[in-house]
């Protein structure tokens, strides 16, 4: 049986919802894929009581855990009271970690006040976890069944510790046998249909399909066992995304380098030493903004008005007839710029049409390559963050499909 782990997060910004946890997520997905069982995540707001129970009850139960914040200098940062109070270790006084804050202060040519010293007070037997990021060292220590490790909450400060000091300590501790995580990243399908399109493929015993939808994709998930073999694994996630077809972007578990949308189409860009120019409307400058920093994307333009759009680039648009109109200014681009493929997305529906949840907009996108035109048509309704990230995200995987010679 894997370890458990349990994921235990202080703070009243917490429990009020002011923060979103997402150290928890993050800490979770991390564990899993070291082989780790995840069991809890727990949030405590700044209540002695509170946290000494809890530390008490996860030093029976779990045989690790991670507990993230309270190691500030505030009177409301009590994770070392409340370790010290719930397993009878006094705190004491570490010169060295002393020594480290009043450092992090001097180089950035400030006065530490006074109110730091309490940082450097661990719990007696405690292992210190340097902190080379931040003022607040964090602390190893094992109690009853567990093993403790307390890191700052500030997500940068905590995930530079979990990487360097904590993530090797976990596996010279336990025996860890990770599952491997497959999962199919898939555009333009919902999880109702993906699980149509695969309901009729057997699988395996301890193999466990799971999905996630998101924002930007749905991930189709396979969880295989350790040592499962190579072909059998392989064979069966083939399988899988043969039946989702040309809706699959990416595959991720498989050793290749993979991401979202954006990352597949540079990494497919930046092979074919292709290059591209784009003209936005729905999505308004977040394509361009998803593929920060390509040296593929010579050109971004960006007009809320279509007549304006045919002004700047001397041609008449016809507002009745959006794909022709596509065509005229991919063709006008081509021609004048120095982009291999040129990139068109317009939509029809007026502004109140966008603003409004309960409307759709039609899409239309254009892809100008030298082989010809290709093109794509969707519907998009919700709220208008949704329209325009959905446009940036159908109008790039129209480049995708190109690419990836796949049916559009």
């Amino acid at each position: 049986m894997d370890p458990t782990l349990e994921i235990f997060s202080q703070g009243a910004e917490i429990v009020t919802g002011q923060t979103v946890d997402t150290n928890a997520a993050w800490l979770s997905e991390h564990a899993v894929n070291m082989g780790l069982t995840v069991t809890r995540h727990t949030a405590v707001g700044d209540k002695l009581d509170d946290l000494i129970a809890l530390l008490r009850e996860i030093s029976i139960r779990a045989d690790c855990c991670i507990c993230t914040g309270g190691l500030g200098p505030t009177s409301d940062d009590l994770t070392a009271e409340a370790v010290a109070k719930a397993f009878d270790l006094p705190l004491e006084y570490d010169a060295v970690a002393f020594e480290q804050i009043k450092r992090f202060f001097a180089l950035r040519n400030r006065e530490m006040p006074d109110s730091n010293r309490k940082q450097a007070m661990f719990p007696k037997g405690a292992e210190r976890i340097d902190n080379a990021w931040g003022t607040a060292p964090g602390f190893s220590l094992q109690a009853g069944r567990c093993w403790f490790a307390f890191v700052p909450g500030v997500p940068s400060e905590m995930r530079h510790l979990f990487l360097e000091s904590i993530q090797p300590t976990l596996a010279s501790r336990f025996l860890l046998q990770p599952d491997r995580l497959i999962t199919i990243r898939t555009l333009g399908i919902g999880e109702s249909a993906i699980q149509q399109c695969i309901g009729a493929i057997e699988l395996p015993d301890h193999v466990y399909l799971g999905f996630r939808a998101s924002p930007d994709d749905v991930q189709t998930k396979l969880l295989f066992p350790q040592n499962y073999p190579e072909a059998a694994m392989t064979a069966l996630v083939d399988k899988v995304a043969a039946a989702l077809g040309a809706h699959v972007f990416d595959i991720d578990g498989l050793g290749q380098a993979s991401g979202d949308l954006a990352f597949t189409v540079g990494q497919l860009m930046a092979a074919g030493k292709h290059t591209l120019a784009v003209v936005e409307t729905a999505s308004q400058g977040l394509l361009a903004a998803k593929c920060l920093g390509a040296q593929w994307l010579l050109e971004s333009r960006y007009q809320q008005s279509l007549e304006k759009l045919g002004q700047s680039l001397a041609i008449t648009l016809n507002a009745d007839d959006l794909p022709s109109s596509a065509q005229a200014i991919a063709s006008e681009i081509y021609q004048t710029g120095s982009a291999e493929f040129v990139l068109v997305q317009l939509y029809s529906g007026d502004d109140k049409t966008f603003h409004d949840k309960d409307q759709a907009i039609i899409l239309y996108n254009i892809l100008l390559t030298g082989d010809g035109s290709h093109q794509t048509t969707h519907s998009v309704a919700g709220p208008i963050e949704r329209k325009q990230n959905q446009a940036a995200l159908l109008a790039l995987d129209l480049l995708r499909r190109y690419l990836q010679h796949k049916e559009f």
